[in-house]
Order: C-alpha cells, then sequence, then structure tokens
C-alpha cells in the first residue's frame, strides 16, 4: 500500500510539472466591460457576440504609418495558424484607435490586404476618439492617445487573450517579436 502511494503521488506530481509546462495561461481574469460597437461589415458588434468563444484583439489603425501593418499581419498570422489546427470557435477583433477616419468599409479594405477572414475576425469602429481611449485603458489597460494636430495615435502593440467568458487573461509584447507559438498554445489551453 506505501508502495502504491509513493507511485501515485509521484505520477501525480510529474502529471502536474507537465500541465504546467503546456501553458502558464491564467483561466480566469479581469471581465471586460461590455461593449457594442460597428464591425467592418457595417453591423453592431459586441461582447455577447464573443460569449463562449476564446479571442485574441489588437488595437490599430488603417493610415498608421509605424506599427499598425505588422500587426495586422501577426494578426492575420494567428488567424492562420489557429485556423490550420481546426479551431473554428476562437474569433479575432481589431478594434480602431482612430475612428472618424477608419470607417467600416476602411477598416475592410484594410484588413482586406491582409487576407482576413472575416467570418471569425471582426475590425471595429463607430465610437468616437474619446470612447476608445478611455474603453483601453479601463479593459486593456491600454495606452491610446490621439495628439491634437497628428494624423498618428499613439496606441499599446500588444495582443490581448480573452477567455470564454469575457475575460482578459494574458497580454504579449510585440516588442522583440510577435510571440505566435505562444499565444497559439495559450488558446488551445483555454478553449
Amino acid at each position: 500500500m506505501k508502495r502504491f502511494r509513493i507511485s501515485f503521488i509521484l505520477m501525480t506530481a510529474i502529471l502536474l510539472i507537465l500541465l504546467s509546462a503546456c501553458s502558464n495561461v491564467k483561466k480566469s481574469g479581469d471581465k471586460l466591460n461590455d461593449f457594442t460597437f460597428t464591425d467592418q461589415d457595417n453591423k453592431k458588434f459586441g461582447l455577447k457576440d464573443l460569449k463562449g468563444s476564446v479571442w485574441v484583439a489588437d488595437f490599430m489603425f488603417t493610415s498608421c504609418a509605424t506599427v499598425c501593418p505588422q500587426l495586422t499581419k501577426n494578426m492575420s498570422d494567428l488567424q492562420k495558424e489557429i485556423k490550420d489546427k481546426g479551431y473554428d470557435d476562437v474569433k479575432f477583433v481589431s478594434f480602431s484607435v482612430d475612428p472618424e477616419i477608419d470607417t467600416p468599409q476602411a477598416m475592410k479594405d484594410y484588413a482586406a490586404k491582409f487576407d482576413a477572414d472575416f467570418s471569425t475576425w471582426h475590425l471595429l469602429t463607430g465610437y468616437s476618439q474619446e470612447d476608445i481611449e478611455s474603453f483601453a485603458k479601463d479593459n486593456f489597460q491600454a495606452l491610446v492617445k490621439k495628439p491634437d494636430n497628428d494624423t498618428q495615435v499613439i496606441h499599446d502593440t500588444k495582443f490581448f487573450l480573452m477567455n470564454k467568458d469575457g475575460e482578459l487573461v494574458k497580454d504579449y509584447s510585440t516588442q522583440d517579436g510577435f510571440p505566435l507559438s505562444e499565444i497559439v498554445k495559450d488558446v488551445k489551453a483555454l478553449r
């Protein structure tokens, strides 16, 4: 009996170590405030439409002269990788940080250049500049600021992972490259 107990404890410890190595994503996190905005098809889209899905979000704008093309390419690459894994229930959301310029059609045309699959990727606009700045700060602790007399918006370049309950469980810096495989691994753990 003593050998069985020791073997059981050892096997349990090994299993826990293996499971913890699979992903370090939290299973629960900070609940997002409810939202309903306008997507690239000029349709209302919000948190209720994402309920029950794991989803990844970022902030971008179509007239960005610096980081946004790369962020959008990264989101497209992630969408393709997730789709190749057969995870058809995962959603992708890009929030415009320049809503006065980024009309639904502008968002759709921009993302189409990156081969976006609009069945799972929603590009959102239809709010004021003040609203997106507050929304980003309150929900993602992300900076969004449009300086006066400047066409370029200052914004966070992280990707954000939400669980099926609409809770922010992890963010990913893109400072040292895009952590594609880490995000895919964490998405798998949350599904």
